[in-house]
């Protein structure tokens, strides 16, 4: 039966929700920043396959290294506002780039629609062959005073929030340390074992993998309370040294992407964060699933780009 003109001009709101039910009608592809083998990708992967499941469409994950993360969210930014491009974006991408780039091909903000947090990964501290005096934090030290700027730390690029947490380390303690920054941990890794570089501050989940040989050495978690994944290694807490930082994980879509697709995003992430496969790769990483709100997503990156404003600010760090 055809509904008469009358009927149509009356229920307009019920179109709306029924043409978003749509959504995805095609593949969808999540950006991760960085190159495959780190704890972004790593990250990125575990969740494309129960989202995949929950929306009925594949998710595949795309490989847009370089600049920190800001290649891949530039290129997410610029994508057609429709939901099936998202981007996995770090603390680095939405909270420290745009404090430290002088000029950014993204904002933060102005270009992303948040959807939620995934998780906070914590970092762990390991060290390479070409240092086997160090053991622990005291000895760390105890090396880089003994030697200035002669102990080298890697990260994935100037700015990084590995780079900043060993900067603040070693203005704590009055110690130099050469950083060298490579274009993600697997180059980074490479190097240690090549021993071209000698400490690095790394996802627990990739340096616990990285350790197994025995050849790169743990020797600090930074959490809390010891991680199950590495229950031999003290915290820097443990050892003196308190310092708070982690590496979260937030999935975006480009801005403008209708609330209705944002809200499906929403709930569908969530339930994929729920699935077994998922929680079982992040306690391998020493992590746990993280939902939030779009809303508690953005508040999280303003209050964690207000911490860094400071510790930007005193390194003087201004990137071209």
């Amino acid at each position: 039966m055809n509904l008469s003109r009358r009927a149509l001009l009356a229920t307009p709101v019920l179109l709306a929700p029924t043409a978003a039910l749509a959504f995805p009608d095609r593949s969808l592809r999540i950006i991760s920043g960085f190159p495959p083998g780190g704890t972004n990708d790593v990250v990125a992967r575990a969740l494309a396959a129960p989202l995949s499941t929950v929306l009925g469409q594949p998710v595949v994950v795309e490989n847009r290294p370089g600049a920190g993360g800001g290649v891949g969210a530039a290129a997410a930014a610029r994508a057609a506002p429709d939901g099936h491009t998202l981007y996995l974006g770090i603390v680095d991408t939405h909270a420290i780039n745009p404090l430290t780039y002088r000029r950014l091909a993204y904002d933060p903000e102005r270009d992303f629609a948040p959807i939620t947090l995934v998780t906070t990964v914590p970092f762990a501290m390991i060290v390479g062959p070409s240092r086997p005096q160090v053991t622990d934090m005291r000895s760390l030290v105890a090396a880089a005073k003994a030697a200035p700027g002669r102990i080298t730390y890697a990260s994935w690029g100037v700015g990084s929030t590995p780079h900043l947490a060993c900067l603040r380390l070693a203005q704590r303690e009055g110690i130099e340390m050469l950083h060298v920054p490579f274009g993600g941990p697997p180059a980074a890794i490479a190097a240690m074992l090549a021993g071209d570089v000698d400490i690095m501050m790394l996802g627990a989940g990739n340096a616990e993998g990285f350790a197994r040989d025995g050849r790169i050495r743990v020797f600090a978690t930074v959490s809390p309370e010891r991680l199950d994944i590495l229950p031999n290694v003290p915290t820097l807490k443990e050892q003196g040294y308190d310092m708070p930082m982690g590496l979260w994980q937030a999935l975006y879509a480009p801005a403008r992407t209708p609330e209705a697709v944002v809200a499906r995003l929403v709930s569908a992430t969530h339930e994929a964060m729920r699935a077994p496969g998922f929680v079982s790769v992040m306690r391998s990483q020493g992590a746990k699933p993280e939902p939030t709100t779009p809303e508690g997503l953005l508040a999280l990156q303003r209050q964690e780009r207000a911490a860094y404003e400071a510790v930007v600010r005193s390194l003087n760090l201004v990137l071209d």
